[in-house]
């Protein structure tokens, strides 16, 4: 029989935990006060022990100290104050807590740092015992030269070599740790000019160019002065295509002027097409450089709305002709409402492309408006079956109720009681409960991953019923069940939702829709960018709003608070909606992208269609945003009181029309 990898490991926390969770395991509603107390004991003591200190649990009444230890989470109270204290702690307490909990969490990140520990005592020995069994293989690039450091001072040098160069040929500056790793690859003769000139190559690929300067000085003068044009070309690309002419003719002069041809188009599309116009009569490019540097050129030339788009677009070689010039092609073609056009570039999309829903609405409407009442009719009428952003604006285009579809996700109630009490998905559960949301999640996501997709199904109920909507909108999606309208488009914080909308002045539905989009209701979440919280607000911006409405902030701990969040993220939202004269796509990307960019967007004289304008947003992520919230805050709407908000309501023409006072007297109305 063959058992995962995940089963394994879940065995192994079922013996661990078997005592703990055999009382936690039953929903409170069954345990009465005793998980209730559990759970607050924890909450009170928790960070106490992350700080390193004991004596909130040491100071604990004897029952109390009794329940918290057989409370499922009790490894991490205990490993969050072992972390906090490595150090100081004793070696065999903190291997004893790892023999006993080894596989859970709290002990995994507690056997990290303590790896790290032992390599700051210089017990490298140590450190490799740990290295071999829990982290050889995972291709860690500071572990790994850790581990080789290891073998360098244990006399195991010959064991480097394979190793040490993998790690070495990367287009990329590597971890600290891996220079004694190489200083001993150089020393010994290891590290050959071929490997120099290797990874130089990859670091002009990466466009990592002090990275390649650097490289170059061990190899020759030649690399070194190639690298500098390469600097030139990022910090000036205008400039350096200006002085083209005092370049050598060379493969690596021709990948340079294409690399500032493209650095340019991202300021100025027109002037970079002009000045590599101008290269390309001096220097034979390869077929391949031209078409890519052209392709970039005419992509951004119609994501910036420049007269010629369509005509570079459509010439472009065949080679390079992908689908998204093709979609770039068709954009351009509406926003020109060039309806034979587009209909003409529909056609020549792939397959695929050409039956998404986007394509399949725009070449009804075409069809439309040159006359082929019947064929848009059909086409729309298929579309208008579908619930979502495409599929009610076929249904207006027909005047034809909404597809909302609903369906309750049905599961076995034994099946989803017995997963309940499986011991990682009670941590899971508690975990939540307790507000360390982010650790919860990692490990419902490491147990569900190796679920049956009826188990799945199961899940994502268990997790709606507990109110972790992001696990439970995750999984229901992870098996394809879209339908169950309550469960993916739930109204957590309603009475909040709705009392600060209405201060702000907007809907609440919309702006569930951009809670729902942003952070799928995760109180914790933080994005690449730093916008933090549930409706994903930037610091900068939550301490603006907070200041208007002259509110306490106080950084993370205001935006990770969900009511807080909710009240500043909603006077954002209502902050956008006055600054376009209420118009909730402009709005809506505005919350996205920022106002400045929304304002570079807007069309520099008449008005267009909302729905074209929305195509033609330049940021992929913005334009599939401002859909998923339109079509969101139908949805929410119905889900609130069974009425619906036509989507064609919400999309007014697009005009350049700011007015600025309006932003001013928004502020002293709110600061009242």
């Amino acid at each position: 029989m063959h058992v995962s990898i995940g089963t394994l490991r879940y065995i192994t926390i079922t013996a661990a935990l078997l005592v703990q969770t055999s009382a936690s395991a039953q929903p409170a509603g069954a345990q009465g006060a005793g998980l209730d107390l559990e759970r607050r004991l924890f909450e009170s003591v928790y960070e106490s022990a992350e700080r390193g200190e004991w004596d909130a649990v040491a100071g604990l009444a004897a029952s109390e100290r009794d329940a918290l230890e057989d409370y499922v989470l009790w490894p991490d109270l205990r490993g969050a104050y072992l972390r906090a204290n490595l150090k100081r702690a004793e070696r065999r307490e903190i291997e004893t807590f790892l023999d006993r909990y080894g596989v859970l969490k709290p002990a995994r990140e507690l056997r990290y740092r303590y790896a790290l520990e032992l390599v700051r005592r210089g017990d490298l020995d140590a450190y490799h015992d740990i290295y071999a069994s829990y982290y050889q293989g995972l291709n860690d690039a500071e572990l790994d030269c850790l581990a080789l450091q290891a073998d360098i001072s244990s006399g195991r040098g010959h064991r480097v070599a394979g190793r040490g160069r993998g790690l070495w040929l990367i287009g990329k500056s590597q971890v600290d740790e891996c220079d004694p790793v190489f200083e001993f690859l150089k020393s010994t003769g290891q590290l050959t000019d071929a490997d120099y000139r290797e990874r130089y190559a990859l670091a002009v690929k990466a466009r990592e160019f002090s990275l390649a300067r650097w490289l170059g000085r061990s190899i020759d003068e030649a690399h070194v002065r190639e690298a500098r044009l390469w600097l030139k070309a990022q910090s000036d690309p205008e400039k350096f295509l200006r002085s083209h002419t005092k370049l050598d003719d060379s493969a690596a002069t021709h990948r340079q002027l294409a690399y500032a041809a493209e650095r340019l188009t991202y300021r100025d599309p027109a002037l970079a097409l002009e000045l590599f116009e101008a290269v390309q009569k001096r220097y034979r490019f390869s077929a391949e450089l031209a078409g890519d540097t052209a392709r970039h050129i005419a992509l951004w030339t119609a994501r910036d709305k420049l007269p010629n788009a369509h005509a570079l677009l459509a010439k472009l070689d065949d080679g390079v002709r992908d689908d998204e010039v093709m979609r770039w092609r068709a954009r351009t073609s509406l926003r020109e409402q060039a309806w034979l056009r587009l209909l003409t570039d529909l056609a020549d999309m792939s397959d695929e492309e050409r039956s998404s829903d986007e394509w399949r609405y725009w070449r009804a409407i075409a069809l439309g408006k040159i006359g082929q009442v019947n064929a848009a009719q059909s086409a729309l009428e298929r579309l208008a079956s579908e619930r979502g952003y495409y599929g009610f604006l076929a249904a207006d285009e027909l005047g034809e109720a909404y597809a909302f579809g609903h369906s309750a996700l049905v599961v076995d109630e034994a099946a989803l009681d017995e997963l309940g009490k499986r011991p990682e998905f009670v941590r899971a559960r508690e975990l939540f409960h307790v507000g360390l949301d982010g650790r919860g999640r990692s490990e419902w996501d490491a147990a569900v991953a190796d679920l049956s997709a009826q188990q799945k199904k199961a899940a994502a109920v268990l997790a709606d019923r507990w109110g972790w909507h992001s696990r439970a909108i995750s999984a229901a999606a992870s098996v394809g069940q879209y339908d169950d309208l309550s469960l993916r488009y739930p109204l957590p914080f309603r009475s909040d939702f709705e009392q600060h909308a209405q201060t702000a002045r907007i809907s609440p539905t919309w702006a569930y829709g951009i809670a729902r989009s942003e952070s799928l209701f995760m109180r914790d979440i933080r994005s690449s960018a730093g916008a933090i919280g549930l409706m994903q607000l930037m610091p900068s911006t939550g301490r603006s709003i907070a200041r208007e409405l002259r509110l306490p902030y106080s950084g993370l701990d205001t935006l990770t608070d969900p009511i807080a969040n909710i009240r500043l993220g909603t006077a954002y939202l209502g902050k956008m909606s006055d600054r376009y004269g209420g118009n909730r796509v402009l709005a809506t990307a505005a919350y996205n992208a920022g106002p400045h960019r929304v304002d570079r967007w807007l069309p520099e004289d008449g008005a267009i269609d909302a729905r074209i304008w929305v195509e033609n947003i330049p940021y992929n992520e913005t334009r599939r945003y401002v859909r998923r919230v339109m079509a969101a805050d139908v949805i929410f709407q119905w889900r609130v009181d069974g009425t619906v908000r036509r989507l064609r309501d919400t999309l007014p023409l697009v005009i350049r029309n700011l007015d600025t006072a309006a932003d001013d007297q928004r502020v002293a109305r709110l600061s009242r």
